[in-house]
């Protein structure tokens, strides 16, 4: 893995590993960046920026430690110099310190796998898994999807592919990441999502909650 990482820091994304990301890059220090990465392991570092980035955005603003890399799976290379790439999760890491020797964020990080689970936490993950496809399921018949389209995948993908694609803010994809296991993660979006049901049928329950 490249030492350091570049760093591909956005105020709206957030990456998990195991899931596609398609990106459209357009400033010139990223598309650097991307040239880079094509030469060498085709490594990015996805990192979420903090609140109040606004200010600063064209320096170095704040990120949140706890990130994602992602490998380049396919590239569209334009001839004014833009990419759209497509990069899919491979693991967790965090920022050690920060490289700036070059235009764009590059880091030293350590890498955060996923530790392995036992026999007790594999049970509780089945029934997380299982509460996650009924609290989806209204969903899934009104779009008229197959149901039973979730059935072949693993329990991690599922996981990270629901935290990043259903319609979550950033900060809360951001803490279902920096979960420490897959089994936090699940039990996690379990209670986000109960909790977005239980606001959306009792609008008085959001001045409850805070």
């Amino acid at each position: 893995m490249s030492d350091p990482l570049p760093l591909f820091p956005l105020p709206n994304v957030v990456l998990f590993p195991n899931v596609f990301l398609p990106l459209h890059v357009f400033e010139t220090r990223y598309r650097e960046m991307v040239a880079d990465a094509l030469r060498g392991d085709r490594l990015i570092g996805m990192v979420l920026l903090r609140p109040g980035w606004e200010h600063q955005y064209e320096g170095r603003p704040a990120v949140f430690p706890v990130g994602c890399v992602g490998v380049i799976t396919h590239v569209e290379h334009m001839d004014d110099g833009r990419y759209n790439i497509v990069l899919r999760g491979v693991e967790r890491f965090r920022i050690l310190a920060e490289d700036h020797s070059r235009p764009y964020r590059s880091a030293t990080i350590e890498v955060l796998p996923e530790p392995p689970l036992g026999t007790e936490d594999r049970a509780r993950l089945a029934r997380y898994r299982n509460r996650l496809e009924q609290l989806l399921a209204p969903a899934v018949e009104k779009a008229g999807a197959d149901p039973r389209m979730t059935a072949g995948m693993s329990d991690e993908d599922l996981v990270n592919a629901l935290a990043q694609h259903l319609d979550l803010e950033p900060l809360e994809r951001q803490a279902l990441l920096e979960q420490n296991c897959l089994r936090s993660r699940a039990g996690s979006l379990v209670e986000l999502l109960e909790m977005k049901i239980l606001v959306a049928c009792n609008p008085g329950v959001s001045h409850i909650a805070h």
